[in-house]
């Protein structure tokens, strides 16, 4: 199996560095997938949210409110102004990212559609880590 590098930074530091089979990023011009080997670009990011798949299957999601993304030598670098991972053993860890999560994309939303589509896609994220 073939993985890449994903590094995403904050600016209060990292908060994912790691080898993942594939990462899905909230692109400017809409959501793209990046497996390893894949061409070199670098590109806006809008508010959304990155879906990652680690080397051993399980899914990570972060959520984002905006930045760069850039792809390079099998590393996925995301520069970004705020992120939120949504990951924790419990139901009350879960619920607490996803509050912040919400907290972060409604800083920068223009619309509660954006909120809403975020939310719903986080919640079935978040359902499927605790199972």
């Amino acid at each position: 199996m073939h993985t890449l590098v994903l590094e995403v930074l904050t600016p209060n530091g990292s908060i994912f560095n790691g080898p993942v089979t594939s990462v899905t990023v909230p692109g400017e011009e809409g959501e793209f997938g990046v497996l390893s080997q894949h061409v070199a670009l670098t590109t806006l990011l809008k508010a959304g949210v990155i879906d990652i798949i680690k080397e051993n299957g399980k899914k990570e999601s972060i959520v984002v409110n905006w930045g760069v993304v850039q792809v390079a030598n099998n590393t996925v670098t995301v520069l970004v102004d705020g992120a939120v991972a949504i990951r924790g053993d419990s139901e009350s860890d879960i619920a607490k990212a996803l509050d912040e999560a919400k907290a972060l994309i409604s800083s920068v939303a223009d619309s509660h559609a954006m909120i809403a589509s975020v939310s719903a896609r986080v919640e079935s994220a978040a359902h499927s880590h605790l199972h």
